[in-house]
């Protein structure tokens, strides 16, 4: 497996092309070699991708605006060749869907996209956070999604610290999806008291051995840093989980 870094992580410091190259330049410097594009400013495919390679980075995959992944398909396509990514993300199920009469519309209206996209070999890949975890006839929304898509249409990006925070098992779940996790996130829970706090890798409480064991097993291809908040620099959070994992024998 290899290791990436979330650019959502460090949103604020990539809104312009100029900061993105120095933002660039930054994350290879910590040692990493494969990113996600989420939260960039409006920088142009082309640059995006030849800043990334200015610094040899690989990007494997994107957030992008659900309503352009529906209406504007063959579009998002194109932009993910000049990008040389092969993994269409989702950041969220568009909140219209979170309710039991409509979770199942979610697979009706994204399925035609889907396929537009497996056909061009690239895979439409779902994010999750911790409503998903929330029961609908007794099944949770990412049963009701396993349910909506074939593997072939759709893979997810199994987030740890949300998995943990809906209250279910990190480990089992990642079994559950195994097959459909070519890339993931990867973020710590830590507490203050009663508040949970999303840490560096390593800094927080989940069982790290255990998740990347089953992440190997699942064949998860790329295991990618976010951490959404940081009590200090997100750079200095990403280097100290890139050392983290460097440690456990990832780069």
């Amino acid at each position: 497996m290899n290791i990436g870094a979330q650019l959502y992580t460090i949103r604020q410091y990539i809104q312009t092309e100029q900061d993105f190259a120095r933002s660039m330049k930054r994350i290879a410097d910590i040692g990493y070699k494969f990113v996600q594009i989420s939260g960039v400013g409006d920088i142009k495919p082309q640059r995006i991708r030849e800043i990334c390679d200015d610094n040899d980075l690989k990007i494997v995959l994107t957030h992008t605006k659900a309503e352009r992944i529906l209406n504007e398909t063959e579009a998002v396509i194109e932009e993910h060749d000049i990008l040389g990514c092969d993994h269409i993300g989702i950041g969220s199920m568009p909140e219209k869907y979170r309710q039991p009469d409509w979770i199942d519309l979610f697979g009706e209206d994204y399925r035609g996209a889907a396929r537009k996209i497996a056909a061009a070999g690239k895979l439409f890949m779902y994010h999750n956070h911790n409503f998903e975890f929330e029961k609908i006839d007794g099944k949770n929304y990412l049963e009701h999604l396993i349910g909506q898509f074939s593997a072939e249409e759709m893979g997810f990006t199994l987030d740890t610290y949300w998995v943990q925070a809906g209250g279910a098992d990190v480990c089992q779940w990642i079994e559950k999806l195994s097959g459909r996790l070519p890339t993931v996130h990867l973020k710590d829970m830590a507490i203050n008291g009663r508040d949970q706090l999303m840490a560096p890798i390593g800094e927080g409480n989940l069982n790290w051995p255990a998740i990347f064991a089953a992440f190997e097993k699942a064949g998860t291809q790329y295991m990618l840093v976010e951490q959404d908040t940081c009590a200090g620099s997100p750079f200095a959070a990403l280097k100290s989980s890139y050392d983290f994992l460097a440690g456990a024998g990832y780069r």
